[in-house]
């Protein structure tokens, strides 16, 4: 019985279409912070100065933003990620078991 669940699941169009658009939307995220960070990390090997730089008169350099840019970044890439997640991907991950267990 297990094994016709899974397979009738494998086989439903919907959840083909799911696991698709869950992958590419991983995979997108997932480029998206790679290149943020490693954007960051190039800017700070090869480009130092300009994250060295001062902002106005004050002590601040445009490491710190720049810094708390990516941090912040991060928080709402997984945010988005988290909610996308909770919401649609579980509503249609339920919707094809109940389908399925029909």
């Amino acid at each position: 019985m297990r094994e016709d669940l899974v397979e009738r699941i494998a086989n439903d169009p919907e959840y083909v279409t799911l696991k698709s658009r869950r992958t590419r939307f991983g995979w997108t995220l997932t480029i998206l912070m790679l290149v943020v960070y490693y954007g960051f990390i190039l800017l700070v090997a090869f480009d130092k100065e300009l994250l060295a730089h001062r902002i106005g008169e004050h002590v601040t350099t445009w490491g710190m933003p720049v810094g708390l840019a990516v941090i912040v970044f991060t928080i709402l890439i997984t945010a988005f990620y988290v909610r996308r997640a909770n919401g649609e991907f579980d509503e249609r991950t339920e919707r094809i078991v109940r389908e399925a267990l029909k």
